[in-house]
């Protein structure tokens, strides 16, 4: 029996919650703030499985997507690791003379380029030979190792801030040449990563000098580049948001280059009587404190982008680690990541504010265990459930219409409709029943397609795992995998007679499912 029916009398009565939309209700146009993900090893990127993915995130979306990583400025040979990445863009000779090596930076902004996608490009981190603590300079860290390891050499502040901008001068120029001014003007950039925590070993002072010399020698090379900052940490967090408010405080009184506004947002999942208990709430506090801090600045209509949007804080660490990120692999993901995103949008619109970008810092882990919890798009090349959840965003066409409990778009032959089961808890629970009541309808002929994220459909996991689980598939499990990993239709399309203009629909969620109605006339 098909999910979704018109609906009788006798099914209205059993009901739990009505989901009502009125075609006529449109506002402003779609968002793709969505349209944004990153990573810490900046080397997976033109690496197999790496290549494959950002394939597949270009073709998802009707507009460019950006991309953003670490370690672009960081010294070594360009192997990759566990947060870890380098280029080996700064070295100096033996007089102590600046040699700009642009291959490997060039072989990261490459594989977007040629798939039109953007770099968000964060300049970081310091160079071996201008960091003022140097030794140690490369980190060996590995899921159960302690975190804070990863903080050496390249975390610290230049011992020449006149070498240091004539680096990202060249470097800006130099894309300039590769790439067309054009083209990296319509890039993004952006000045470290987090300095009010570790990633930063100077002081708050120190990152404005930072960055007020990054925002000149990048606006040097190319005055319509748009460079912006700070990215720190959530200002849920009190001390970031001081640093937030003092950063643009300092911008505004000294006439400092900023053309976009960054931070993060995090949520922090727990194990609480033996299962995983998510919590969104830190992460939407992040987001709605930011945007008050902005709102009530002299850069109130300036782009915000959330340059790490994401339910925790280390991609890397796996769920043998750390046993709350157990929700990693399956439609716990899926379903956070929609409620979540949509939840977002709708705290910008209330603080009227420019939400340009939310980044999902989940990419892929190059040569790793199947489904080993680490915060990823796709394991092997298998996409992961959460994957699909930006498929479907990328369905999405024409005008916002706001409704609770649902993201909802409509153009002039369309409606689309995104719900979801989510739950905090990570236990069986019961289907979510629903009615969809969709009015005004300029046609009476409907024909519905649904896609679904749930345990039969897109969801490569559930399929491993009625494999028994394989560590090295055949060929045909690892095909099968693949086909389990892409955005499935839940039923056949169906053609339906609206009523009046009326359309209602019932809709039978499992736990952590999540729906993408499409309605086309």
């Amino acid at each position: 029996m098909l999910c979704l029916m018109a609906m009788t009398s006798a099914t209205v009565a059993l009901a739990q919650e009505t989901i009502s939309i009125d075609y006529t209700n449109q506002t402003h146009p779609l968002s793709t703030f969505w349209a944004y993900f990153g990573y810490d090893e900046a080397n997976y990127t033109y690496m197999r499985d790496g290549r494959k993915l950002l394939s597949e995130l270009a073709a998802l979306s009707p507009v460019p997507v950006y991309v953003r990583c670490h370690n672009l400025l960081t010294t070594g040979d360009g192997a990759a690791a566990f947060k870890w990445g380098s280029t080996n863009a700064y070295t100096e000779d033996a007089q102590g003379r600046p040699v700009y090596d642009w291959h490997l930076v060039d072989s990261i902004f490459d594989t977007y380029v040629s798939r039109g996608m953007k770099p968000l490009a964060e300049i970081g981190f310091m160079p071996e030979a201008l960091s003022t603590h140097p030794e140690p300079y490369r980190h060996h860290w590995r899921p159960g190792v302690r975190y804070d390891s990863i903080y050496t050499g390249w975390a610290w502040p230049p011992t020449d801030y006149g070498k240091w901008s004539a680096l990202v001068t060249a470097w800006v120029r130099h894309c300039v040449a590769r790439y067309g001014e054009k083209e990296v003007a319509s890039w993004l950039w952006e000045v470290w990563n987090e300095p009010n925590i570790s990633y930063w070993k100077g002081s708050e002072q120190e990152y404005f000098r930072l960055y007020d010399s990054t925002a000149f020698a990048v606006k040097k090379a190319l005055p319509t580049a748009r460079v912006g900052g700070p990215a720190t940490t959530g200002p849920g967090w009190s001390t970031a948001a001081r640093w937030l408010r003092e950063f643009l405080a300092h911008c505004a009184e000294n006439k400092i280059p900023l053309d976009f506004i960054s931070y993060h947002a995090k949520g922090s999942p727990k194990i609480v009587d033996g299962h995983v208990r998510m919590n969104m709430v830190p992460q939407l506090k992040d987001v709605a404190e930011g945007f008050s801090i902005v709102k009530a600045s002299n850069y109130n209509d300036l782009p915000i982008y959330i340059t790490e949007c994401d339910p925790e804080g280390c991609a890397a660490c796996g769920m043998a680690t750390n046993p709350e990120n157990a929700y990693r692999n399956g439609t716990m993901y899926s379903s956070y990541t929609a409620a979540s995103f949509s939840r977002i949008e709708e705290l910008a619109d209330s603080f009227h504010v420019d939400l340009a970008g939310a980044v999902s810092w989940s990419f892929e882990f190059e040569g790793q265990r199947w489904f080993d919890g680490f915060r990823d798009l796709a394991t092997n090349g298998v996409d992961k459930p959460v994957l699909n959840v930006f498929r479907m965003f990328g369905l999405m066409r024409g005008n916002r219409i706001p409704v609770a409990n649902a993201y909802v778009a409509a153009d002039k032959h369309n409606i689309y409709i995104m719900t979801w089961n989510y739950a905090d808890d990570d236990i069986p629970g019961p289907p979510s029943d629903r009615r969809m009541i969709i009015k005004n309808l300029p046609h009476r002929k409907i024909r519905l397609t649904e896609y679904r994220i749930d345990g039969d459909h897109s969801n490569a996991y559930e399929v491993w795992k009625n494999m028994g689980s394989p560590r090295s598939p055949t060929v045909t499990q690892y095909q099968l995998l693949e086909a389990g990993g892409h955005l499935q239709e839940f039923a056949p399309p169906q053609t339906l007679t609206a009523q009046d203009g009326t359309l209602t629909l019932p809709l039978r969620l499992p736990r952590q499912a999540v729906s993408l109605v499409r309605l086309e006339f």
